[in-house]
């Protein structure tokens, strides 16, 4: 493994990002988002600092993550709303946007397919838990 890819894959807990992206991320764990992940985007994306990227297992489940997602970081960040939702129709991937961070909501197979993680590895990956 090289040592880009090593660094990638480690959790690192000094890197930057924002406070309510660690918000989001503890907020689709709480409603069972599979293998929630933060990466730190912002010195290669340059116009968001983080994605937080979870899955669930049917549609229904990943409407449940969003929404629990947009309700803790209404009461928590003093009514703080995403600039923008996409995806809630068919629920298999849905993007908020919150400007500094974007939270993804996949269904399984569509985070397998996209495959987010694997286009950014060189991004940090920040402990959130």
């Amino acid at each position: 493994m090289t040592t880009a890819a090593a660094r990638s894959v480690a959790e690192q807990r000094d890197t930057a990002v924002p406070d309510a992206s660690l918000l989001a991320a503890r907020a689709a764990d709480s409603k069972l988002g599979d293998q929630t992940v933060i990466l730190s985007v912002g010195d290669a994306l340059g116009i968001t600092e983080a994605f937080v990227i979870t899955s669930g297992g049917n549609a229904r489940q990943v409407r449940t993550i969003a929404d629990e997602v947009e309700l803790q970081l209404k009461e928590a960040e003093e009514g703080r709303a995403p600039i923008r939702i996409e995806g809630l129709d068919d629920a298999r991937w849905v993007l908020m946007d919150y400007g500094d961070f974007l939270v993804h909501v996949f269904v399984d197979e569509a985070r397998e397919y996209y495959d987010l993680e694997h286009l950014w590895a060189d991004a940090p990956r920040v402990a959130w838990a």
